[in-house]
């Protein structure tokens, strides 16, 4: 085959050809990338929402749907069912009061408005106090657990509002932030109950409030 001379328009031709087949190669691995993180962030939300409700045989992620928890904002909800029958609801919720800023959980109530558990997706707080949050309130010491609360008519409060849930120790504003989150999620899977949404805030306009010297967070 007889080689190609070495002219300009012989080594722009290479470059084009060497320029579209990276091109295609690139865009054949990222679309190869992005179906696999897409796959993987389904396997993740599948596996959260099972965590937290009861045993389902649909697919919530394609029932999903949005409800309104205040003026403009909405949360996800992802109701179970077995045999086409309602057997629960997970709820992605968040709020932005956290002492370090936002916390993202994800809650699972029965059909009744029980809390059957919770996990927490993201947050930002003080390792050693406001992060204990994961654990904390599902431990049977004194009046943290609130698994199995019904949250359908009242949202959840720490004792230093007037509740009956123990706030993490020196964490204060972390516990009221999350209990702000598991109160929207319960408001969401069950519109209409104003205390679910008010329950566990101890903030005004997204600012931190009852909070003396003393407490750490």
């Amino acid at each position: 085959m007889e080689k190609l001379k070495s002219t300009l328009p012989n080594i722009l031709l290479s470059l084009t050809v060497i320029c579209l087949v990276a091109g295609v190669a690139l865009s054949a691995a990222d679309k190869y990338t992005a179906d696999a993180i897409a796959r993987s962030k389904a396997v993740e939300l599948q596996n959260a929402i099972r965590n937290v409700t009861p045993e389902f045989d649909n697919d919530p992620s394609e029932e999903q749907y949005k409800a309104a928890v205040a003026e403009g904002d909405s949360l996800i909800v992802y109701p179970a069912r077995r045999e086409g029958k309602p057997v629960g609801y997970a709820v992605e919720s968040y709020t932005k009061n956290g002492f370090g800023g936002i916390i993202r959980v994800m809650a699972g109530f029965d059909t009744e408005g029980k809390l059957l558990n919770y996990s927490v997706l993201e947050h930002n707080e003080t390792p050693g106090l406001g992060s204990k949050m994961e654990e904390w309130f599902r431990e049977d010491r004194n009046r943290q657990n609130i698994i199995g609360r019904n949250l359908k008519k009242n949202g959840l409060k720490v004792a230093r509002d007037g509740g009956d849930v123990d706030a993490i120790t020196a964490a204060t504003i972390s516990s009221r932030a999350f209990l702000e989150a598991i109160n929207l999620a319960a408001h969401a899977a069950f519109p209409g109950n104003a205390d679910a949404v008010s329950g566990a805030t101890g903030f005004v306009d997204g600012n931190h409030t009852g909070v003396t010297d003393g407490e750490t967070e």
